[in-house]
């Protein structure tokens, strides 16, 4: 098994939208890149700290590889707004990619490079490569959430869509139980 963590907002849709994928064994919700150890999600959320929420992916490469878990992140995240998701405002949802070694770093800095020169999306990308330095896991009732809370109304109107995008664009890469309707 191998990690892969990733910012793209706001970590109810991102663990919604990976932990569906075949090939993928575990989704965690947590924080990275910030100032203090073990930041609560108040601290998070009040944008003080310099967290990013994020998920860390751990995944199975030989059912699922790191440049298709990279496909699923540019294609189900806005990576041209600097510090915003859609409504999601501040450093904490900042799009960014986590490498846990070397060959990670590579890849994702070539897949970026190629969108850049691709003129993939409207703007230029914000989207920061860092090597992972540390993973806070966010308090339990963050873990799973959308599955937990599926029918609060942020789950329905925000995380809901992306679940189906990636439901309608990867439905090869679904688990079986994912690929019902």
């Amino acid at each position: 098994m191998e990690q892969a963590t990733f910012g793209g907002g706001c970590f109810w849709c991102t663990e919604a939208v990976f932990q569906n994928l075949n090939g993928v064994q575990k989704v965690v919700s947590g924080y990275t890149g910030g100032r203090i150890a073990s930041p609560t999600y108040k601290e998070v959320c009040s944008g003080l700290t310099g967290h990013n929420e994020v998920i860390q992916i751990t995944f199975d490469p030989a059912v699922i590889s790191y440049q298709e878990l990279l496909e699923v992140f540019w294609k189900t995240h806005d990576p041209t707004t600097l510090n915003r998701q859609g409504n999601d405002t501040g450093t904490q949802y900042r799009s960014g990619i986590y490498t846990h070694n070397e060959e990670q770093q590579r890849t994702a800095e070539a897949y970026k490079q190629q969108l850049t020169a691709a003129n993939a999306f409207d703007g230029p990308i914000t989207t920061e490569i860092l090597p992972l330095t540390v993973f806070y896991p966010a308090e339990a009732y963050h873990q799973n959430y959308y599955n937990l809370n599926g029918s609060q109304p942020y789950c329905q109107f925000v995380v809901k869509s992306k679940v189906d995008k990636v439901k309608a664009v990867f439905g090869d890469k679904l688990k079986a139980e994912a690929r019902t309707y």
